[in-house]
């Protein structure tokens, strides 16, 4: 009988067998207090989470190894990196999936691309826009005192975006240069339509155009001077009133065309901002990905009968004797 119980205990040691998740992690950007990472795998469909983690700001995760369940690290079929609220009363996945990649072998090439993730690198985005600035009814300012995402005359979109999934929105910005300050010219799912805050708190009392954007006639602004445009890619909700590290385009400097109406094109930045990474497996103890040998839970259950077996002879002998 002691035996058997050592055969069971020894099941109990087997099966409970750990991983090593390890990540490797470039171009993420400190979260501040309010959010966190949290990584997630995909075991039969269902996520299992493997922990949160902070970076710093210099893009340093605080943590890069985690130790999971050798079950789970065997079913896994996905790795998704989501950006969490803190502090979070959900125990599932928020919406806002920033990288995600499948595994193979125990190892994931985890980009924003992935399906799981944004779904699109943003490599084909393209944008311009106007200077001007349909508010000022009273000609206090001019053209250089308002940015549009739009192409005249008709007027079209300016810009050529992907439909974003659930957990992100475009963000349109300038950047004063000369002291690095941004300024929002508001969030917007469609590159048609006025955004969230149609022409902005510095509008003058004239109409402007249902199109992304923004006035700056009360105060005056003059964006030729020192000013950049980006259009950024932000979670929501947002963490932070700075634009996230996904800034797929970019214009600077913001010239002076010499009129108003004139566009201006923007550069595609996505292959400078995306952020990337790997996850892969390990045994708890060292050496290849669990994911590439059988789970230890079969080897426990073999150990198990074996052992049940050989005390059922031994007892049998016994009792001839």
């Amino acid at each position: 009988m002691k035996k058997f119980i050592f055969a069971l205990s020894l099941l109990g040691s087997v099966s409970a067998q750990a991983a090593d998740l390890s990540l490797d992690l470039s171009g993420l950007e400190d979260l501040g207090p309010t959010a966190t990472y949290e990584g997630w795998l995909i075991v039969n469909g269902s996520p299992v989470s493997t922990g949160t983690f902070s970076v710093d700001s210099s893009g340093n995760p605080g943590m890069t190894n985690f130790v999971v369940d050798d079950m789970d690290a065997d079913n896994a079929s996905l790795f998704v990196l989501t950006i969490e609220p803190v502090p979070d009363a959900d125990p599932g996945p928020a919406s806002t999936h920033i990288l995600a990649g499948e595994f193979n072998a125990g190892m994931a090439s985890i980009t924003v691309d992935h399906p799981a993730a944004l779904g699109d690198d943003f490599t084909a985005s393209t944008g311009s826009f106007i200077l001007a600035a349909p508010s000022d009814l009273n000609m206090a300012g001019t053209y250089k005192n308002g940015i549009w995402f739009l192409t005249m005359p008709t007027p079209d979109p300016g810009l050529a975006l992907p439909t974003l999934p659930a957990g992100w929105a475009y963000e349109g910005w300038v950047v004063d240069t000369s002291v690095g300050t941004p300024i929002s010219t508001g969030t917007f799912l469609t590159v048609t339509g006025a955004d969230s805050d149609a022409g902005g708190p510095t509008a003058g009392p004239g109409d402007t155009p249902p199109f992304p954007g923004q006035d700056f006639v009360n105060p005056l602004r003059d964006l030729t001077t020192s000013h950049m445009a980006v259009i950024s890619v932000e979670p929501v909700p947002d963490n932070s009133p700075m634009p996230f590290t996904l800034k797929p385009l970019v214009a600077m400097p913001i010239t002076d065309p010499g009129a108003g109406g004139i566009s201006q094109p923007m550069a595609n930045n996505a292959q400078g901002t995306n952020p990337s990474g790997l996850a892969s497996f390990s045994s708890a103890s060292g050496g290849s990905s669990t994911q590439a040998i059988p789970s230890l839970g079969v080897y426990g259950l073999f150990l198990l009968l074996l052992s049940v077996a050989l005390i059922s002879r031994r007892e049998l002998i016994k009792r001839k004797f």
